[in-house]
C-alpha cells in the first residue's frame, strides 16, 4: 500500500470515530435542552453503548497498523499529514489503553452525574450530591492511571483539555495575574464611576424575552454566525457543542437582566465562530479540530468582551437597542447604557462576573481542584473550603452551595482541569486583541458601522485555519509574537476599566 493510501484509509476511520463522537455530542445537547425527566436514565444507557461503539471503532487494530506504518515511513510525509499521524497516534493510544467497561461506566456516569447536579443545584442539596461527585473524582484517577499518569492525575486533566499545559506551568502564570489582579480590582471597584455604573446597570429591568431573543440573534447574525449551519436554544446552564456545520449553542433569559443573555450568547458564539471556521474538509484529523480548550476560550471571551463591551460595538447597536426597549430604555442616558455595559462589581457567581473579576473565579476553583486531586480536599469538606476561598478571592461568601460549590455543571460529568483554559483564554483574547489592533488601528470605527469582517476573517486564517498544529503556548508565539503571559490582559482591563471607572 502506497503512503497516500493509507493516510486515506487513516482518514476515514479518523473521521468515523469523530463522527461518532459528534453523536455523543448531540444526545448531550438533548439531554440539556430537550430531555423530559424521564428519560435520563434511558439516556444514560445510550451514551454508554455509544462510548463503547466509539472505543471500539477508535482501538480498532487496523488504525494501529495504519499509523505504525505512516510512522515508520514519517520522511514520505507532508508536515500537515504528521500533524494527523501524531495525534492520530495520541488518540489510538489512549483508546486502546482505556478497558472497555471503564469507557461504559465513564459515559453512563457522566450522564447520572448532570441530572444529580440539576437536582442538587434546585434543593441546594449538597451532600445528596457529593456521591456523584466522589465518584467523578475516582474515575478522573482511574483513567489517568491507565494511560499512565499515576500521580500526575491533575495533570492529565489539564492536559486533556489543552495539551501540554501542567499544574505547575499554570500555577506560574496565575500566580503572576494574581498579583497584580487582586490590587487593580480594588482599585476599579472602589472608583466613584464604579458606583455609577452599578446604578445605571440597576435600571436595566423589565425587558421582554422575546425582544431579547430578536437582538442576540440579529447581533449574532453580524459578528457572522452562520444560523443555517447552527441554532440557540435554552437550558440552565450556557454552552456550545456541536460542529461547523451542526453548531448548538443555549443561553438564558432573565427579564431583569437583559445583558446577561446577550453577553452569554456572544460568549457562546464565539465558540460556534471557531467551530464554523474550522476546515471543513478536514473534520475529524487534527486539522479540522480545535487546538484546545484555552483557545476555544479566546475566541468566546474576545467576542465577549474586548468586542461587545468595546464603545465602538455599541456605537453601531445602541440605536437598534433602544428600538426594540423604548420603554425600558427611555431614561437611558448613552453613557448609562456604556457604563452599565461595563459595570464591575463582584459576584458570587462566576457566569455572572465581569470580566474585570471573572478571573478571581478560576484561580479559585484552579486550588480547590489541586487540592481535591493531591488529596489535601475531601469532597464533603468542599463546601466550606469553597465559602472560605470565596470570602478570600472574591470578598463574598455564598450563603448557600447553589451560589458556591454546586453553581457550575462542570464537575457533574468529571470534566475537572477545564476551570483553568477559561482564565488561559482571557490572556490569549487580550494578545490576540492588541496584535489584531496594531494590524488593523481602525477595528473600532469598523465595528460602529456594524461591520466585524475583518476581525473575523483575520482570526479564520491566524487561529480557526490552523486546527491542532500548534497547541495554545505554540499559537501565541506565532500570531503575537509573545510567550503567553498575563500581561496583555491586565493591560487591557487597566485601559479599559481605568478609564471608564476613574481608577
Amino acid at each position: 500500500m502506497t503512503t497516500d493510501a493509507a493516510f486515506a484509509e487513516l482518514t476515514t476511520r479518523l473521521q468515523r470515530v469523530h463522527a461518532l463522537g459528534t453523536v455523543a455530542e448531540l444526545l448531550g445537547w438533548d439531554e440539556q435542552v430537550n430531555l423530559p425527566p424521564g428519560g435520563a436514565e434511558q439516556r444514560g444507557a445510550q451514551q454508554a453503548a455509544l462510548a463503547e461503539a466509539m472505543q471500539a471503532a477508535a482501538s480498532d487494530r487496523r488504525t494501529g497498523e495504519l499509523l505504525a506504518g505512516l510512522e515508520a515511513n514519517a520522511e514520505a510525509l507532508t508536515a500537515d499529514q504528521r500533524v494527523v499521524v501524531a495525534h492520530g497516534r495520541k488518540d489510538y493510544d489512549r483508546a486502546t489503553k482505556l478497558p472497555v467497561e471503564f469507557v461504559r461506566e465513564k459515559a453512563a456516569q457522566g450522564s447520572r452525574g448532570y441530572h444529580a447536579w440539576v437536582r442538587a443545584k434546585a434543593a441546594d442539596d449538597f451532600a445528596g450530591y457529593a456521591p456523584v461527585l466522589e465518584k467523578n473524582l475516582e474515575l478522573a484517577k482511574r483513567e489517568a492511571g491507565y494511560l499512565g499518569w499515576g500521580g500526575r492525575e491533575y495533570d492529565y486533566m489539564l492536559d486533556k483539555h489543552d495539551p501540554g499545559l501542567t499544574a505547575a506551568a499554570v500555577e506560574r502564570l496565575f500566580d503572576a495575574l494574581k498579583r497584580d489582579l487582586v490590587p487593580l480590582v480594588r482599585e476599579i471597584t472602589g472608583s466613584p464611576t464604579a458606583a455609577r455604573a452599578r446604578a445605571a446597570a440597576a435600571k436595566l429591568r423589565g425587558f421582554p424575552v422575546e425582544g431579547q431573543r430578536v437582538f442576540l440573534r440579529e447581533v449574532t447574525e453580524r459578528l457572522g454566525f452562520d444560523y443555517a449551519r447552527g441554532r440557540i436554544d435554552v437550558s440552565l446552564h450556557p454552552f456550545c457543542s456541536g460542529t461547523g456545520s451542526d453548531v448548538r449553542m443555549t443561553t438564558r433569559f432573565n427579564a431583569d437582566e437583559p445583558l446577561d443573555s446577550l453577553f452569554s450568547s456572544i460568549h457562546e458564539t464565539g465558540h460556534g465562530l471557531y467551530e464554523q471556521g474550522l476546515p471543513a474538509a478536514q473534520l475529524g484529523t487534527a486539522l479540522g479540530l480545535h487546538a484546545g480548550m484555552a483557545v476555544h476560550e479566546s475566541q468566546s471571551r474576545l467576542w465577549e468582551n474586548q468586542v461587545a463591551r468595546s464603545r465602538g460595538f455599541w456605537r453601531g447597536f445602541e440605536p437598534r437597542f433602544r428600538a426594540l426597549f423604548p420603554a425600558q430604555t427611555a431614561g437611558l442616558t448613552g453613557e448609562e447604557l456604556s457604563l452599565a455595559v461595563n459595570a464591575v462589581q463582584p459576584t458570587l457567581i462566576r457566569v455572572d462576573a465581569d470580566e474585570v473579576t471573572y478571573n478571581l473565579h478560576i484561580l479559585l476553583r484552579f486550588e480547590l481542584e489541586k487540592k481535591l486531586f493531591a488529596g489535601e480536599l475531601a469532597v464533603g469538606d468542599l463546601p466550606a473550603a469553597w465559602r472560605a476561598a470565596s470570602r478570600d478571592m472574591v470578598g463574598l461568601e455564598p450563603a448557600t452551595d447553589r451560589e458556591g460549590v454546586l453553581q457550575d455543571v462542570h464537575w457533574s460529568d468529571g470534566a475537572f482541569g477545564y476551570f483553568p483554559s477559561y482564565c488561559l483564554g482571557n490572556m490569549l483574547a487580550a494578545q490576540l486583541w492588541y496584535r489584531a489592533r496594531a494590524l488593523r488601528p481602525g477595528l473600532e470605527e469598523e465595528f460602529a458601522r456594524g461591520d466585524f469582517s475583518w476581525l473575523l476573517g483575520w482570526l479564520r486564517a491566524e487561529v480557526h485555519a490552523q486546527g491542532r498544529r500548534c497547541d495554545a503556548l505554540e499559537l501565541a508565539r506565532r500570531v503575537t509574537g509573545e510567550e503567553l503571559s498575563p500581561r496583555a490582559l491586565v493591560r487591557y482591563l487597566r485601559e479599559r476599566y481605568g478609564a471608564a471607572e476613574g481608577a
